[in-house]
C-alpha cells in the first residue's frame, strides 16, 4: 500500500468531535505530565509509556479511522472492534497506571482544581464506588456484551448513529472500569480472591456467548446482509469468526490478567522475605 492509501486508511470514517477530544487530550497530557516527572529526575518507566501508548493507538484506530467502516459492515470486524476497545486497548492503558501522570500533564490553575473538586465529590464518589462494586463491575463488564450483542438491540445499534456511538463508548469506557478494579496495584483496593472470582464469573459467560454465536445455524445478525458486507465473505463464516474472536481472546486476556496478578503477589511475597 502507497503512502497515500495508509493515510487515507488513518483518515475517519466519520468524524468525531468527542473521539478527538479524548484520545488527543490524554495523548497531551501524557506528553505533558511525562515531560514533568523527567524534570523530576523520576521518569515513566519505559514499558509502562509504550503499554499506554500502544492502547491509547490501538483506541483510536479502531474508533476514529476506516477501521471503523469496515466494523460497521462486517460482523468479525466489529467484534474485533470491540475486543480491542472493552479488552486490549483498555487493559493497556490501565496497566501503565497512568493516571499521576496525567493529572501532572494538566495545566495547573482554577480548572485543575473546580476538576479535583468535582472528582471528590460525594455523588461522583458514590457513583464510582457503586460502579466498581464487584458483583456490580462483573454484572456490567459481561453484561454489555450480551447487551449488545441481541440481536435486536445490535440491529437497533448498527443503524442509529447515536445509539452506535453509545454502545463503541460504552464498551471502551467500562472497559477501563473493570480492569482498573482487576489490576490496580493497591493490594488494599479489592482483595485477590475478589479479583480471580471476577476473571472467572466473566471469563465463563463470554465463552458461553461467544460459543453460541460460533456454532449457531441460523444467521443471527441480518442487519449486515440487509447493507451489504465490505467483502463477499459467506455471511455463516462471518459470523463464525465474530463467535470465535467473541469467544477466545477474552478467555486469553483474563488468563493474562490472572498471571499478572500471582506475579504481582509473588513479587510481594518476596520483597517481605527480603525485607
Amino acid at each position: 500500500m502507497s503512502w497515500e492509501g495508509w493515510l487515507n486508511a488513518l483518515l475517519p470514517y466519520e468524524w468525531s468531535l468527542l473521539a478527538i477530544v479524548f484520545y488527543v487530550g490524554l495523548a497531551v497530557l501524557y506528553w505533558r505530565g511525562a515531560a514533568v516527572y523527567r524534570r523530576q529526575g523520576e521518569a515513566p518507566a519505559r514499558w509502562r509509556s509504550c503499554v499506554f501508548w500502544t492502547g491509547l493507538v490501538l483506541g483510536y484506530v479502531v474508533m476514529h479511522t476506516q477501521f471503523d467502516y469496515y466494523a460497521q459492515f462486517m460482523f468479525f470486524m466489529h467484534r474485533i472492534q470491540h475486543l480491542v476497545l472493552h479488552h486490549v486497548a483498555a487493559f493497556l492503558i490501565v496497566l501503565a497506571n497512568p493516571w499521576q501522570i496525567l493529572a501532572a500533564g494538566f495545566p495547573p490553575g482554577r480548572v485543575k482544581q473546580q476538576l479535583a473538586r468535582w472528582l471528590a465529590s460525594s455523588p461522583i464518589q458514590y457513583l464510582y464506588r457503586g460502579l466498581q462494586y464487584p458483583p456490580v463491575a462483573g454484572f456490567l463488564f459481561v453484561g454489555l456484551v450480551y447487551l449488545w450483542l441481541i440481536p435486536d438491540v445490535h440491529f437497533r445499534a448498527m443503524l442509529s448513529h447515536p445509539l452506535y456511538l453509545v454502545m463503541n463508548w460504552s464498551m471502551l469506557l467500562d472497559g477501563l472500569l473493570f480492569w482498573w478494579l482487576i489490576l490496580d496495584p493497591r493490594p488494599q483496593a479489592l482483595r485477590l480472591a475478589w479479583r480471580l472470582v471476577l476473571l472467572w464469573f466473566v471469563t465463563v459467560l463470554q465463552l458461553v456467548v461467544g460459543a453460541y454465536i460460533a456454532l449457531s445455524r441460523s444467521e443471527l445478525y441480518d442487519i449486515y446482509a440487509l447493507c451489504g458486507r465490505a467483502w463477499p465473505i459467506d455471511p455463516q463464516q462471518d459470523q463464525v469468526l465474530g463467535g470465535i474472536l467473541t469467544w477466545v481472546p477474552p478467555g486469553m486476556m483474563s488468563a493474562l490478567a490472572v498471571l499478572l496478578l500471582i506475579r504481582r503477589v509473588m513479587r510481594n511475597q518476596v520483597s517481605s522475605v527480603a525485607g
